[in-house]
């Protein structure tokens, strides 16, 4: 039987996905990891010493980082955390939970692979090949146009959603 917070992230990054754009929503989940959403590129999440805006900065994270542990619950939109060096406090709006390793690689074709690629593009650098029924893949909380952020075998890269199980 699956888990709610499993469930309820699934839920999440299929909106997310159908959405095709925009803000993605967070999924937050006490004692799980987490990557760094809703931030510019040219910007960083402000890590700070308190739940409170005006809080000092302890340190800064960039947009898709992973590897945020939440480590207690949150108070208001105020989540604890830390990153392997730094702990502190974080809006809750700009991190999201990364899934379980459960999906599998799917609908591929006897001798075919599916291409992990470094951008959601088919034309993008192909990372690694994943063989037909490769499984322990975990959702990053990242989609766009079909294309999906996974982490497996210790790479990060994207594949289109079609071939993968779950959906």
């Amino acid at each position: 039987m699956l888990n709610l917070r499993v469930l309820v992230f699934v839920g999440v990054a299929l909106l997310s996905a159908i959405g095709g754009g925009g803000t993605a929503s967070a999924q937050v989940v006490q004692g799980e990891e987490h990557c760094v959403i809703n931030v510019k590129s040219s910007d960083v999440l402000n890590v700070r010493k308190s739940g409170r805006a005006r809080s000092k900065v302890v340190t800064t994270l960039r947009y898709g980082q992973c590897g945020v542990m939440v480590t207690g619950a949150c108070q208001a939109s105020w989540c604890p955390i830390e990153d392997g060096h730094y702990a502190g406090w974080v809006n809750s709006h700009y991190i999201s939970m990364v899934s379980p390793a459960m999906y599998c690689v799917a609908d591929v074709r006897a001798g075919d692979v599916l291409n992990l690629r470094a951008f959601p593009s088919a034309s993008s650098r192909v990372l690694t090949q994943l063989p037909r029924r490769e499984c322990g893949i975990s959702f990053l909380p990242y989609a766009t146009a079909g294309w999906q952020k996974v982490r497996v075998r210790g790479y990060e890269g994207w594949v289109n959603r079609r071939y993968l199980s779950g959906q």
